[in-house]
């Protein structure tokens, strides 16, 4: 049996896994991605990225080389249960306030490409198979590999393998709702089929028995997820056949509607299920490996992301032995709380996109599309879907701390620049708006002064913004000495030195 050791192994090369050995390689962190399948399958599956994780993504110049591979779609906002008005995310000052279409594996491809060019390595074809945690670190076997490192992070999606090797429980409700989730070719289409994707409420339809939702992808290739409105369905081992594609093609969008060919196909259900703690000793727990929930207004693979982006620079700075105490626990502090908020909504999505509602349902759906055309509801839910109002309960009382700082123009000392590409480095930014901070002050590795001048006003005079985007430190103006702001520094949890 070959051994081999490593700083960090990431279990999992779906959009989280490669993200997170992305930041770790980001921050010079030696990391090994094990993946069980040998290649990648070419599936659409999570296909769309939010405006927040837009966001992260172009923090670190991710952002575009996956809208070069976009698939084009009307420029509108997302959705509330697939209800038909669109979310306006334009109050949330963000740059991309539209979902972005794109199918996950090509997600995954950009990031395995730039996680590599980081230094990071991935293996194809080597499923975790065992997992002994001890108190200084973790060994995990993958067929005849056995790999020593510092942590295991777990990202091997909802039927995590290292999760059940650990016999861990995953909470929750069992699904109640099968479904189909295919990428297929039409070889003919009738005029039910749509044309472009447009807002969720128009790609969405039920007649005969069945509800079906189909996206054109271009050309001939479309995703169709659909499932029966009585609620039967299959058992989720059991292959899809090309029947019941056909079967539900037909209810949904006629006789002239012809199935040419299945690229792949799967079933899911609409459980819903979140492990009690996202750390474990030396095991870290994130994506779906953490939290499954129904696949309703497109949160699966962002919610991944982000904790990966949250995940990563505090996991290195533990393994470089420059965090602070408690860092590395408030991953879970941070992500456990944002998770269950995404398994409520999902809930109340379920009962509200219910495809046969029962009269007070569909009551209920009548009132929820009138608030939704009112500005401070549609606000609040555009902020919760595209995760633009996310907000952590950090120290301190500026009333920034714990927001993401938007994407405003700047001039520095270098010239024009933006928020985003401060972060390109993945370091931390203490951003002097007003010349405040002391000359000649020696801030921690990774903590990069910048001192610029804005036009949009952010909210404050000098701010310390974590890697992750978030405000840990914000001052109107600096009367603080360099001593003090270092103190802040720690507080604010981003290094000890």
């Amino acid at each position: 049996m070959d051994e081999i050791e490593t700083e960090v192994v990431v279990a999992g090369a779906g959009p989280t896994g490669l993200m997170l050995a992305y930041e770790l390689a980001l921050a010079g962190v030696e990391t090994l991605v094990l993946e069980k399948l040998p290649q990648r399958i070419e599936q659409v599956k999570g296909g769309g990225i939010q405006p927040r994780t837009a966001e992260l993504l172009e923090s670190r110049g991710l952002l575009e080389p996956l809208l070069r591979r976009a698939t084009p779609r009307e420029p509108v906002g997302g959705h509330f249960a697939a209800l038909p008005v669109p979310l306006d995310c334009t109050p949330w000052r963000t740059r991309h306030p539209f979902p972005i279409a794109i199918p996950q594996w090509e997600v995954e491809e950009v990031l395995e490409e730039q996680a590599v060019a980081a230094g990071a390595r991935v293996l194809h074809g080597a499923a975790v198979s065992g997992v002994e945690p001890g108190d200084d670190g973790v060994v995990v076997t993958a067929g005849e590999l056995r790999v020593r490192a510092g942590y295991l992070a777990a990202c091997d999606g909802g039927h995590s393998t290292v999760r059940k090797l650990l016999g861990l429980p995953f909470p929750g409700r069992p699904g109640t709702r099968r479904a189909v989730l295919a990428d297929i070719r039409l070889s003919a289409v009738s005029p039910l089929v749509p044309r472009r994707i447009g807002h969720m409420s128009s790609l969405t339809r039920q007649a005969d028995g069945y509800w079906a939702m189909l996206v054109p992808l271009g050309g001939d290739r479309y995703r169709i997820t659909f499932g029966r409105t009585d609620r039967a369905g299959t058992d989720r081992d059991t292959p899809v056949t090309d029947e019941e594609i056909i079967a539900g093609l037909r209810a949904v969008y006629g006789p002239e509607t012809i199935l040419g060919a299945v690229d792949n196909a799967s079933r899911f259900t609409d459980a819903t299920r979140q492990v009690e703690h996202y750390r474990v000793g030396r095991v870290l727990f994130a994506g779906d490996a953490a939290h499954i929930h129904p696949p309703l207004g497109g949160q699966g693979l962002n919610l991944g992301i982000q904790d990966a982006f949250n995940l990563g620079w505090k996991l290195a700075a533990t393994v470089r032995d420059r965090a602070p105490s408690g860092l590395l626990d408030s991953y879970h502090a941070e992500r456990h709380p944002v998770g269950a908020q995404v398994l409520h909504h999902t809930s109340a999505q379920r009962v509200l996109a219910d495809p046969e509602p029962s009269e007070d349902v569909a009551a209920l759906r009548d009132i929820f599309v009138d608030l939704l055309r009112l500005p401070d509801a549609n606000r609040h839910l555009a902020g919760l879907m595209s995760g633009l109002s996310l907000r952590y309960e950090l120290p301190g009382n500026h009333p920034l701390i714990g927001q993401r700082v938007p994407d405003a123009d700047l001039i520095a000392d270098a010239g024009p620049t933006r928020v985003s590409a401060l972060f390109r480095a993945g370091h931390a930014v203490l951003l002097d708006l007003a010349g405040a901070v002391p000359a000649g002050l020696r801030l921690p590795p990774r903590v990069d002064l910048v001192r610029a001048t804005c036009a949009d006003d952010l909210g404050a005079a000098v701010m310390l913004i974590r890697p992750d985007g978030y405000v840990c430190w914000a001052a109107d103006g600096l009367t603080a000495s360099g001593d003090d702001l270092l103190a802040a520094i720690a507080v604010a949890g981003i290094a000890t030195r």
